[in-house]
């Protein structure tokens, strides 16, 4: 890996963020943030867009659904993991696109399936009437689906090596398989009306929330880098980047649903204590759950310190984390 060279490789083309359109550098030569965040999520918006598409839908409302599940908004933060990681292994802006919208793809189905009344029993996600609500609970199985498979032929039919295209689906089946966010979601089920340890709620988080995160991250990569002896001290900067990461975005996601309003939230706040569901910040408490973050933010920011300027992006999402939480949690 080349962690000393400059932010755009003459020799390739690529930018720093898998594309010649998604780099705006600064004064100092920097990555913008605020630029590149909005032109990766406008490229993957517009993947989801193109792929989501059917000339046909035999009469029925499937495919609109899904495109509603998944092009409502949302900060498109699992796919700008992928852009940002991609940066470390000059992945192609194709690729990578089409990439994040995969995996957006798969987020949006855990989303569908987990707002079902079967499940997390929520009628608001991003502001909008979730699927079931606004579709049929019968619909909005279908969608969850039908956006997994979509999701995996989406990553099946890239165009680049038959050993580049395995190792990403097999990346993102197993973070929702039963040891990822199937399993996660089985475990919160479980958890509720007890009183458990935090390491308990942590592992839980890790599968359901965690395990997703991880593959964005990894699969930014694999795009354009194999997981080899040469690039196993890159893996496991990536993961232990993702393991803290995953774990701060879940805690940020428990605080705003104990101190947020539907309006931030885009969701029914209060619906963890409602429920009886233990989370980290009614175990710790408010005040340790909203120390805790920074705390992840910081080591999840040192594992890729080593990593050089190529990830710039990854460090830079989270600052975006850290301010959101101090923007919208009361608690800081």
């Amino acid at each position: 890996m080349q962690t000393g060279s400059t932010l755009n490789d003459d020799r390739t083309g690529v930018s720093a963020l898998g594309g010649s359109g998604a780099q705006a550098p600064g004064a100092a030569g920097r990555l913008l943030p605020e630029v590149w965040m909005q032109e990766g999520a406008k490229r993957v918006e517009q993947a989801l867009s193109r792929l989501l598409c059917a000339e046909d839908d035999g009469g029925t409302e499937l495919m609109a659904a899904m495109r509603y599940a998944t092009l409502q908004g949302g900060k498109r933060t699992r796919a700008l993991l992928c852009l940002a990681a991609g940066a470390l292994a000059d992945s192609p802006a194709h690729m990578l696109d089409d990439v994040g919208a995969a995996i957006e793809m798969m987020h949006a189905c855990t989303l569908v399936h987990d707002d079902l009344p079967a499940m997390d029993d929520d009628v608001l996600r991003r502001g909008l009437p979730t699927v079931h609500v606004k579709f049929g609970e019968a619909t909005a199985i279908l969608v969850g689906d039908a956006l997994q498979a979509h999701a995996f032929l989406t990553l099946a039919s890239l165009d680049a090596p038959a050993d580049n295209r395995v190792a990403l689906v097999r990346e993102l089946a197993q973070a929702v398989s039963a040891e990822g966010a199937a399993g996660g979601q089985a475990m919160d089920l479980s958890l509720v009306g007890k009183h458990v340890e935090l390491d308990r709620i942590v592992t839980m988080h890790r599968m359901k929330t965690g395990a997703l995160v991880r593959a964005s991250v990894r699969m930014g990569a694999l795009c354009a880098m194999a997981e080899d002896a040469a690039h196993a001290a890159l893996y496991r900067a990536l993961d232990r980047y993702s393991a803290r990461f995953g774990l701060a975005l879940q805690v940020i996601d428990d605080i705003l649903d104990a101190t947020a309003d539907h309006a931030t939230l885009g969701k029914t706040p209060g619906k963890d204590a409602a429920a009886q569901k233990p989370t980290c910040a009614s175990i710790m408490g408010l005040q340790a759950a909203c120390q805790f973050v920074p705390d992840l933010l910081r080591d999840a920011g040192e594992a890729i310190a080593p990593l050089g300027p190529r990830a710039e992006g990854l460090a830079q999402i989270l600052q975006r984390a850290n301010g959101y939480l101090h923007k919208h949690a009361p608690c800081t």
